[in-house]
């Protein structure tokens, strides 16, 4: 058994409201796009892909819609690895960065800020 690709599914209350951040900020398109309600025009689930990159995007409503559950205690981190770290650090300029840019003890340089929702996004590259 392989296991090939994590996709993660971020939590959060409006999806346009991360908009800025994945599509103009770090450059993601829209793959799919999917109402929060049936006949709704507010978009409740959204899958983001920027080169091998995919993250997805779901309301809470839609979960709620979804699955029934109601629980809001989850918790986001987002791991992402990346060719160019000073080209992510341009584009992060204007955000607090919650991880400063450092080097790490297993050979990466990382940066990390939050997104809209709040949620960990930490950008690393390695030596090559």
């Amino acid at each position: 058994m392989s296991m090939n690709k994590l996709t993660p599914v971020l939590f959060v209350d409006d999806i346009a409201l991360q908009l800025p951040f994945w599509k103009e900020t770090l450059g993601f398109e829209t793959v799919v796009e999917v109402p929060e309600t049936e006949g709704s025009e507010k978009t409740g689930f959204m899958i983001l892909k920027r080169d091998q990159v995919e993250v997805m995007l779901q309301t809470w409503k839609s979960i709620e819609e979804d699955t029934g559950w109601r629980e809001r205690s989850a918790q986001s981190s987002l791991f992402i690895e990346v060719s160019d770290i000073d080209d992510i650090e341009r584009r992060l300029q204007s955000l607090d960065k919650v991880i400063p840019r450092r080097k790490t003890f297993y050979g990466a340089t990382k940066i990390g800020v939050r997104d809209p929702a709040g949620n960990l996004v930490t950008f690393a590259q390695f030596e090559a």
